[in-house]
C-alpha cells in the first residue's frame, strides 16, 4: 500500500483563539483547507470539526531541521523522501460560542498544537480556555505554534514569545516547545514537522480490545433525486480508540434513536452492519485505531443526516458501556472561569441549575438534582453512553455563553 493510502496512526488537534490561523496551519502542513462548510467559507472561521491527513517525510540528504517535509520528492536534492508516518489533523473551532464543538473534538486528539498569533497579546480568552480544556480532557502532548510572525516586527515577536512563556507557567504546556511560523508563507514548517514528530508520538494501542469509536460526524452521502436502487446507507465518521472493524461486521450504536411514546422519551440502541470503510479518501477492508475513519452502514440515511448521530459510541453488539440518563460525578471545579477577560471566581454547583457536559464526543445538558462539596448528580436532557471513571468537562452558562468551570469523573 502506498504511503498516502495507509491509515493515519495519530490524531493531532489544532486549538487556540479564533482567527489565530489554525486552519491555515493545517493547510501549510497538509495542503488541505479543512474548512468545507458553506458558512465557514463565508465567515472565514471554523464552525464544525475539520479534518485533513498528511504524511510526514524526511529527506535522506538534507540536514535537520530542513530535512522534514510532506513532499514526496525533495526539491533541493531531487530524491525520494522517506515516509515517517501518516497523521490526521483535527481542526477545532476557536470562537467562544463553539466551545462545545472544541471540547468534543479534543476527545479524539492524541496530542495538540496550541496556535497563538504573534500579532496579538497573549493570552486571549480562548487561548486560555482551550489550554484548560486540553488539560481537562487529558491531552498532555502539546506543541505551541507562534503563528503570523510575518505580520509584525521582530521586537513584537520576541515580546509575544515572552508572554507565551509566562502564560504557560504552571500549566500542562509549561516547557512545551514554541515554534515561530508563518503558515501563510509556509515559513519554518519543516521545523514544526520535526517538533511534532518528537513531541507527539503515536500512542500505543491495543487492537485486541473491543472496538470503540466516538462519532464526530454523521451524514447522508446520497444526492437529491438519486434512484432507489442506487441509494447508499448512512455514514458515521470518527476515531477508533481501540479494537478494529472489518467490512461486514455487525455494530451497535448508542444511545441510538429517540423514541417518544405516551409522553415519555427513551432511546433505543441501533444495530446494523458495516457495508464499507474509508480511511481519509481511501476505501479499505479493515480499520484499526488511529486517524479518522468513515463507516458506511446499512442504516436508513435519514438516521445519520446532518450530524444527527454525533456524540454516539459505536462498537460490537453487547460490548458498549450502558446508556445513562443520570450521571453521578466526582467534581473538581476551577478557581476561576476561563474564556472571559474578567476571570471571575467559580461558584459551587447549585441544585436545579443546568450545566453543559461533554463526555467523549457527546455534548448534553444536565440539570443538577443534588450537589455536595465535590459530588453531584445530574439528570440529562440527552443520554450518553459512558463507562465508570470517564472524564467529563463541565460548563456553566454565564453572560449568555457556556463557560468552562471544571471537570468530573463518572461514578
Amino acid at each position: 500500500m502506498s504511503d498516502d493510502k495507509r491509515q493515519p496512526e495519530c490524531n493531532i488537534g489544532l486549538t487556540g483563539h479564533v482567527d489565530h490561523g489554525k486552519t491555515t496551519v493545517v493547510a501549510a502542513l497538509s495542503g488541505t483547507w479543512a474548512a468545507h462548510h458553506s458558512e465557514e467559507l463565508k465567515r472565514g472561521i471554523t464552525i464544525k470539526l475539520g479534518y485533513a491527513d498528511t504524511v510526514f517525510r524526511k529527506c535522506p540528504k538534507c540536514q535537520e531541521p530542513e530535512c522534514y517535509t510532506t513532499a514526496e520528492k525533495c526539491p533541493v536534492h531531487n530524491v525520494a523522501t522517506d515516509c515517517l508516518r501518516k497523521v490526521s489533523f483535527v481542526d477545532a473551532p476557536g470562537h467562544e460560542s463553539l466551545m462545545a464543538t472544541m471540547l468534543s473534538g479534543s476527545a479524539l486528539m492524541d496530542g495538540a498544537m496550541l496556535i497563538i498569533s504573534a500579532a496579538e497579546d497573549c493570552p486571549q480568552p480562548q487561548t486560555r480556555e482551550h489550554l484548560v480544556a486540553l488539560e481537562i480532557i487529558g491531552v498532555k502532548n502539546i506543541v505551541i505554534v507562534q503563528n503570523k510572525i510575518d505580520a509584525v516586527d521582530q521586537e513584537k515577536v520576541e515580546a509575544n514569545y515572552r508572554q507565551i512563556v509566562e502564560f504557560t507557567k504552571g500549566t500542562i504546556a509549561e516547557g512545551a516547545p514554541i515554534i515561530p511560523v508563518s503558515a501563510l508563507h509556509c515559513a519554518n514548517i519543516d521545523y514544526l514537522i520535526g517538533t511534532l514528530q518528537e513531541r507527539i508520538p503515536t500512542p500505543r494501542r491495543d487492537p485486541t480490545k473491543p472496538a470503540r469509536l466516538y462519532v464526530a460526524r454523521s451524514f447522508d452521502v446520497n444526492m437529491p433525486g438519486m434512484t432507489v436502487d442506487k441509494l447508499r446507507g448512512g455514514v458515521v465518521g470518527g476515531s477508533l480508540l481501540q479494537g478494529k472493524f472489518n467490512v461486514g461486521d455487525e455494530i451497535e450504536i448508542r444511545p441510538g434513536t429517540k423514541i417518544e411514546q405516551g409522553g415519555k422519551v427513551s432511546y433505543e440502541p441501533i444495530c446494523t452492519f458495516i457495508s464499507s470503510l474509508m480511511s481519509g479518501s481511501t476505501v479499505v477492508s479493515e480499520v484499526g485505531p488511529g486517524g479518522l475513519v468513515g463507516l458506511g452502514t446499512m442504516l436508513d440515511p435519514t438516521l445519520t443526516k446532518a450530524d444527527s448521530l454525533v456524540g454516539s459510541v459505536v462498537g460490537k453488539p453487547g460490548s458498549l458501556p450502558p446508556t445513562r440518563v443520570e450521571l453521578k460525578l466526582k467534581v473538581t471545579l476551577l478557581d476561576r472561569v476561563v474564556g472571559t477577560k474578567e476571570m471571575q471566581k467559580v461558584e459551587h454547583l447549585k441544585a436545579r441549575e443546568n450545566l453543559m457536559l461533554v463526555v467523549g464526543s457527546s455534548v448534553t445538558v444536565g440539570a443538577v438534582t443534588a450537589a455536595y462539596k465535590d459530588d453531584a448528580q445530574l439528570l440529562l436532557k440527552r443520554p450518553v453512553c459512558v463507562e465508570d471513571g470517564a472524564r467529563v468537562a463541565i460548563s456553566r452558562m454565564l453572560a449568555g455563553r457556556w463557560r468552562l468551570i471544571g471537570y468530573g469523573f463518572v461514578q
